[in-house]
């Protein structure tokens, strides 16, 4: 799964590939815009919202008077695509590991608290796994590597039992936002692979130190200008200019923009108005955060940066700062609901976790309606690889076939496979 540099230096000199156009500046299209860069390809990026970032920008909310990620990811050390980024971007210091790997967790049905400790043989010692269930019990989570192409994490993983309620389905609503009985057991497995199979040293969480922007966004930005790469925002792409079934560049803005190659790093959505007849997984359901301006006095157990949860509203708090986040993913009929109620729910996770009687603070609600797409297995069959079904089109996004889930790491590879099936098409 993971992904692995082009080149171990400076390409040579400029390769003999016309320029590119680079559709979308989410991580998708900054990873892929880098990649060519850096080999010498000459790209332009254009972006049809007024910043970079796509779902990992970041923003200054007036209410609260603190800056807020459009939404909480949660990344691991493991994803090595997004190491490597940060590499690139000079930008490794701007997300901070937790070291050791641990993730306290919070059963809101009946208050138990614990925290899992992954690394070596931990599933052996009560004091690092999940609390209620036997050490051998965790080994059943193998069978996902060998998941047939249609199952899901519960026909894998029957539910029922501590080990599911407490952990395999609260990972599965967070990472696939969907529900176990719907969501890809392939897709899960993949997850294993790149983290709790490598150890301790793939499960650090890592979490931006300012912001997402200041961490994946800015850094990306400033190597693009200074490898000459022009990033334009506010430049929506309204059609693909053709010459038969080639595309020979773009029209911005009612403007031709002329490019040899195109890369279409935008959500599906747009993928499928700018190709007719482009098949592409539907949307999953809408994921729900909700940001609190805690008081000087308050904060997670032990300074802990995140806490999961279990049997709540949310699964993830995170904290920076005093800005506390809560994460509800699967959350259709959550996000139905009007802000003020959904934040005087949520309150009540983090009342919970934080041990306090105190009365609900500040804050701002952000509804992601179109998150992700959806990750069960007949929508596996809908992404599509690289090759788009135009000469000279090629597709990125973290909806299309990495063979991962729609995450920042499955973004990043997805810009660093199309990068290179424009500078090595026969590999």
């Amino acid at each position: 799964m993971g992904d692995h540099p082009l080149h171990a230096g400076p390409p040579p000199g400029p390769l003999m590939v016309p320029p590119v156009i680079v559709a979308g500046a989410g991580l998708a299209g900054l990873a892929c815009a880098l990649r060519l860069a850096e080999a010498g390809v000459a790209v332009t990026v254009v972006e049809a919202a007024p910043r970079a970032g796509g779902r990992t920008r970041s923003f200054h909310d007036p209410h609260l008077d603190r800056t807020l990620d459009n939404g909480s990811h949660l990344a691991l050390s493991g994803n090595g695509a997004l190491v490597d980024y940060l590499r690139r971007c000079g930008a490794e210091d701007r997300m901070r590991a937790v070291r050791p790997a641990r993730f306290p967790f919070l059963d809101r049905r009946d208050g138990t608290r614990w925290t899992l400790r992954p690394g070596g043989l931990w599933f052996l010692d009560p004091q690092r796994r999940v609390p209620g269930a036997g050490a051998w019990a965790h080994l059943a989570a193998l069978r996902l590597l060998t998941a047939p192409p249609g199952a899901t994490v519960a026909d894998v993983l029957p539910p029922g039992g501590p080990l599911f309620t407490r952990l395999w389905e609260p990972l599965a609503v967070s990472v696939l936002n969907g529900a176990p009985h719907a969501v890809s057991a392939r897709l899960m497995g993949a997850v294993l692979r790149l983290t709790l199979l490598r150890g301790e040293r793939a499960c650090r969480p890592l979490l931006p130190v300012r912001s997402l922007s200041h961490a994946l966004v800015e850094p990306a930005l400033a190597r693009l200008a200074a490898l000459g790469v022009p990033v334009r925002c506010n430049a929506r792409v309204d059609a693909l200019e053709r010459d038969g079934d080639r595309v020979t560049g773009v029209r911005v803005n009612g403007a031709v923009m002329p490019a040899g190659r195109v890369v279409l790093a935008v959500p599906p959505w747009a993928a499928a108005r700018l190709v007719p007849g482009l098949t592409v997984p539907p949307p999953g359901p809408p994921i729900v955060n909700v940001h609190y301006r805690l008081p000087p006095d308050l904060g997670l157990p032990d300074d802990a940066p995140l806490l999961g949860l279990c049997g709540g509203t949310a699964e993830w708090l995170f904290q920076r700062g005093d800005v506390l986040s809560a994460t509800a993913s699967n959350a259709g009929a959550l996000a139905e609901e009007p802000a003020d109620a959904i934040a005087a729910r949520v309150w009540g996770d983090v009342r919970a976790a934080l041990g306090t009687a105190a009365p609900q603070p500040l804050f701002r609600v952000v509804k992601e309606r179109r998150a992700t797409i959806a990750q069960t297995p007949g929508a596996e069959s809908l992404r599509p690889g690289p090759d788009g079904p135009l000469v000279g089109l090629t597709m990125a996004g973290d909806w299309t076939a990495t063979d991962l889930p729609a995450t920042m790491e499955g973004a990043i590879v997805s810009g660093n496979r199309a990068a290179r099936a424009i500078i090595d098409p026969g590999k």
